[in-house]
């Protein structure tokens, strides 16, 4: 009986933070002026150039340019920024990558807005926000 009130109560507090999130991140479209897809599993994406059929799986090793940043457009990340992409298996890098990344072809471009239990949550690297919504405009250069 403990075991399951305590599945109950984490199931309870991760919906509650969720739907938090998920006005957070309703606002920052809205605000926007953007429309974006909800994947079942929470995260958010926008395609805005679907890439060729190829699509990456979670072993393949992604190449992908990227810039990271909040819901308030400040940003904390760029590949841009050291002028070369990433490289870097897929099962490797936070979770909302590891389900976005795959909804992108070879080539495709768009968006991923990722609440912080499928980013870093609230034990994140340093100089990234605690329990912080990410948002990455990523364009997936190639696979394998």
């Amino acid at each position: 009986m403990k075991y399951f009130m305590l599945i109950l109560l984490t199931v309870t507090i991760s919906l509650s933070c969720s739907k938090d999130y998920d006005k957070s991140i309703s606002d920052y479209l809205d605000s926007h002026g953007l429309t974006a897809e909800k994947h079942e599993s929470g995260i958010y994406y926008i395609i805005d150039k679907k890439g060729n059929d190829e699509h990456p799986t979670i072993n393949n090793t992604v190449t992908m340019n990227y810039k990271g940043y909040y819901l308030d457009d400040e940003k904390f990340d760029s590949s841009y920024d050291r002028g070369k992409p990433l490289v870097y298996k897929l099962n490797g890098l936070i979770r909302g990558w590891q389900i976005g990344v795959p909804l992108f072809g070879k080539g495709g471009k768009g968006k991923l807005i990722i609440p912080p239990n499928f980013g870093y949550g609230s034990n994140p690297p340093n100089g990234i926000r605690s329990d912080a919504v990410l948002i990455f405009d990523i364009e997936l250069i190639d696979f394998k």
